[in-house]
């Protein structure tokens, strides 16, 4: 059994920020607390697996984060181009984790049902459940289903041998998160169940929730999940890059190898 590499990529950033968007409930509100925006690959010799897509320029803009590096170039340093990508798996569907489908013509993406039944649903008469998709994304999603491009991965599923996806929910209600055999052990790429090691270390949720309950429980599913804590990787935290070796790129870090020392 051979184990798979793993590297987050860091392609946008919002410094402007607090920790009144951070947590949903928190004595410190007013104090600073930038974001990161990263993508996942997953690697195992000639096997690669995208995790989530990032967004293009033109949402940047109109969402006011700052762009660090287009998602087409950030696959450079692999020898990598967005047409080379045949698996992509979306942990959901928020602009930041999906607004780059139309750059993957090749690619098969795995959902869960629930969070297409979600956004494409009665929610979304909700302004404020509504506010982290784009349409036009959702549709892309729709498209690539029609087309015979999209799996559906109900509940826990396997979509390589060492690559598994399980539902969590909490933040979205299709929200999953990746389970990757490593060499250091079972490493889960949290996305947005967990957007920073305070959120889950300290139990505090993130205030995007559609159900509370199921955010809070969805800490402890990491905890079964990983090997260990250390191999928790939350879906947008700066540590993640003190944390971890940088790798191949200015903007990529390795995560399979554990943190550093």
């Amino acid at each position: 059994m051979s184990n798979w590499e793993v590297f987050a990529i860091r392609y946008a950033e919002h410094t402007n920020r607090t920790r009144a968007r951070a947590f949903l409930s928190d004595d410190n509100h007013n104090a600073p607390y930038p974001i990161d925006f990263y993508i996942w690959l997953l690697r195992q010799g000639n096997d690669v697996i995208l995790v989530d897509t990032g967004f293009d320029a033109s949402e940047a803009r109109t969402r006011g984060f700052a762009l660090r590096q287009n998602i087409s170039d950030a696959l450079l340093p692999f020898g990598l181009t967005p047409d080379d990508i045949t698996q992509l798996i979306v942990t959901h569907l928020h602009f930041d984790h999906a607004g780059g489908l139309h750059l993957f013509p090749n690619a098969t993406i795995y959902l869960q049902p629930a969070e297409m039944a979600y956004a494409t649903g009665p929610c979304m008469c909700h302004d404020v459940l509504r506010a982290p998709f784009t349409g036009a994304h959702v549709c892309e999603a729709v498209q690539k289903l029609y087309a015979g491009k999209l799996i559906f991965t109900e509940g826990d599923a396997q979509i390589k041998d060492g690559v598994t996806v399980h539902a969590i929910g909490g933040h979205s209600k299709g929200l999953q998160a990746v389970r990757v055999r490593s060499d250091t052990g079972w490493l889960v790429l949290a996305s947005d169940a967990a957007h920073f090691y305070e959120n889950l270390d300290r139990r505090m949720p993130f205030p995007i929730v559609v159900d509370l309950d199921e955010m809070l429980a969805g800490f402890d599913t990491l905890h079964h999940l990983a090997s260990t804590p250390d191999l928790i990787i939350p879906g947008h935290d700066p540590l993640v890059r003190s944390y971890f070796p940088s790798d191949i790129g200015p903007e990529i870090w390795r995560l399979d190898r554990g943190k550093i020392s």
